[in-house]
């Protein structure tokens, strides 16, 4: 995807000579260059990645001994934003607290931007400690049904509508016409959760996943396991591997084109 860009400063003051001594000839560039204090990063290019940490408030999602999902993903979901951050993307989060935004609240963060990606993120109540998932979205009538549909009632098909504005961010069907792109995504993080968390399956799945719904761009829900673990501190430690993964993966996305469905 993107990778930053860091800029050295040079400090070419030479001092002042002596009183009644002639000045002494000015040091060679390669002497006086150094780097001073931390390298600047260049501004954030590409898409903007949404993060959705899963759940909040009252709903606290997936209950372990000792932690429940809706805490875990937030921690999670700020290690890999600063993962994703040095890579050189602009990320934003839903929720930075323990609020509960409606799922069109979430969506509409996505949908405000013209080239954005969101991820929402879950931990699984059981499943192979350690391990990733992918998932895009699946609806229950399928695409070409629903395209017949539409003919039948003399609405355009979903490929040809236009992306809706975020005041109609709750259109139900407003993920399908990003569907094949959401799949491509999601496949292509999950051959990168399979090589960084072992056991993890080489080949995403697609779930009626609520979050991704009203999402009107490349959209996937990533699920790590598993939040029953003694020590939800394993899962945290994932995060900064996780948003490698992740990071890499919108990289091979970006590369590989676009096509019909694949952005906004």
């Amino acid at each position: 995807m993107v990778r930053s860009v860091a800029a050295s400063r040079q400090q070419t003051q030479a001092s002042p000579a002596p009183l009644a001594q002639e000045a002494p000839p000015p040091a060679s560039p390669q002497a006086t260059t150094t780097p001073q204090g931390p390298l600047p990063a260049t501004a954030p290019s590409g898409p903007v990645i949404v993060l959705d940490p899963a759940h909040g408030g009252t709903d606290m999602g997936a209950r372990g001994e000792a932690a429940t999902e809706k805490d875990v993903v937030l921690q999670i979901a700020r290690t890999v934003r600063a993962a994703l951050e040095r890579q050189g993307f602009r990320v934003i989060l839903t929720r930075n607290d323990d609020s509960n935004p409606s799922y069109d609240d979430r969506a509409a963060v996505a949908n405000a931007f013209r080239d954005s990606i969101f991820i929402s993120l879950h931990a699984s109540s059981t499943g192979t400690a350690g391990t990733v998932r992918a998932y895009s979205m699946r609806f229950a009538t399928p695409a070409a049904a629903f395209a017949a549909a539409a003919a039948v009632s003399g609405a355009p098909p979903p490929q040809s509508r236009p992306a809706p504005p975020v005041a109609l961010a709750s259109w139900e069907d407003a993920q399908r016409p990003y569907v094949p792109g959401s799949r491509r995504l999601a496949d292509m993080m999950q051959n990168e959760f399979s090589q960084a968390f072992a056991g993890s399956p080489s080949v995403s799945e697609t779930a009626p996943v609520r979050a991704l719904r009203s999402v009107t761009g490349p959209a996937v829900a990533v699920e790590i396991s598993s939040v029953s673990a003694e020590t939800p501190e394993a899962l945290v430690a994932s995060a900064d591997p996780l948003g490698n993964a992740i990071a890499r993966a919108i990289g091979v996305f970006r590369q590989s084109g676009t096509a019909a469905g694949g952005v906004k």
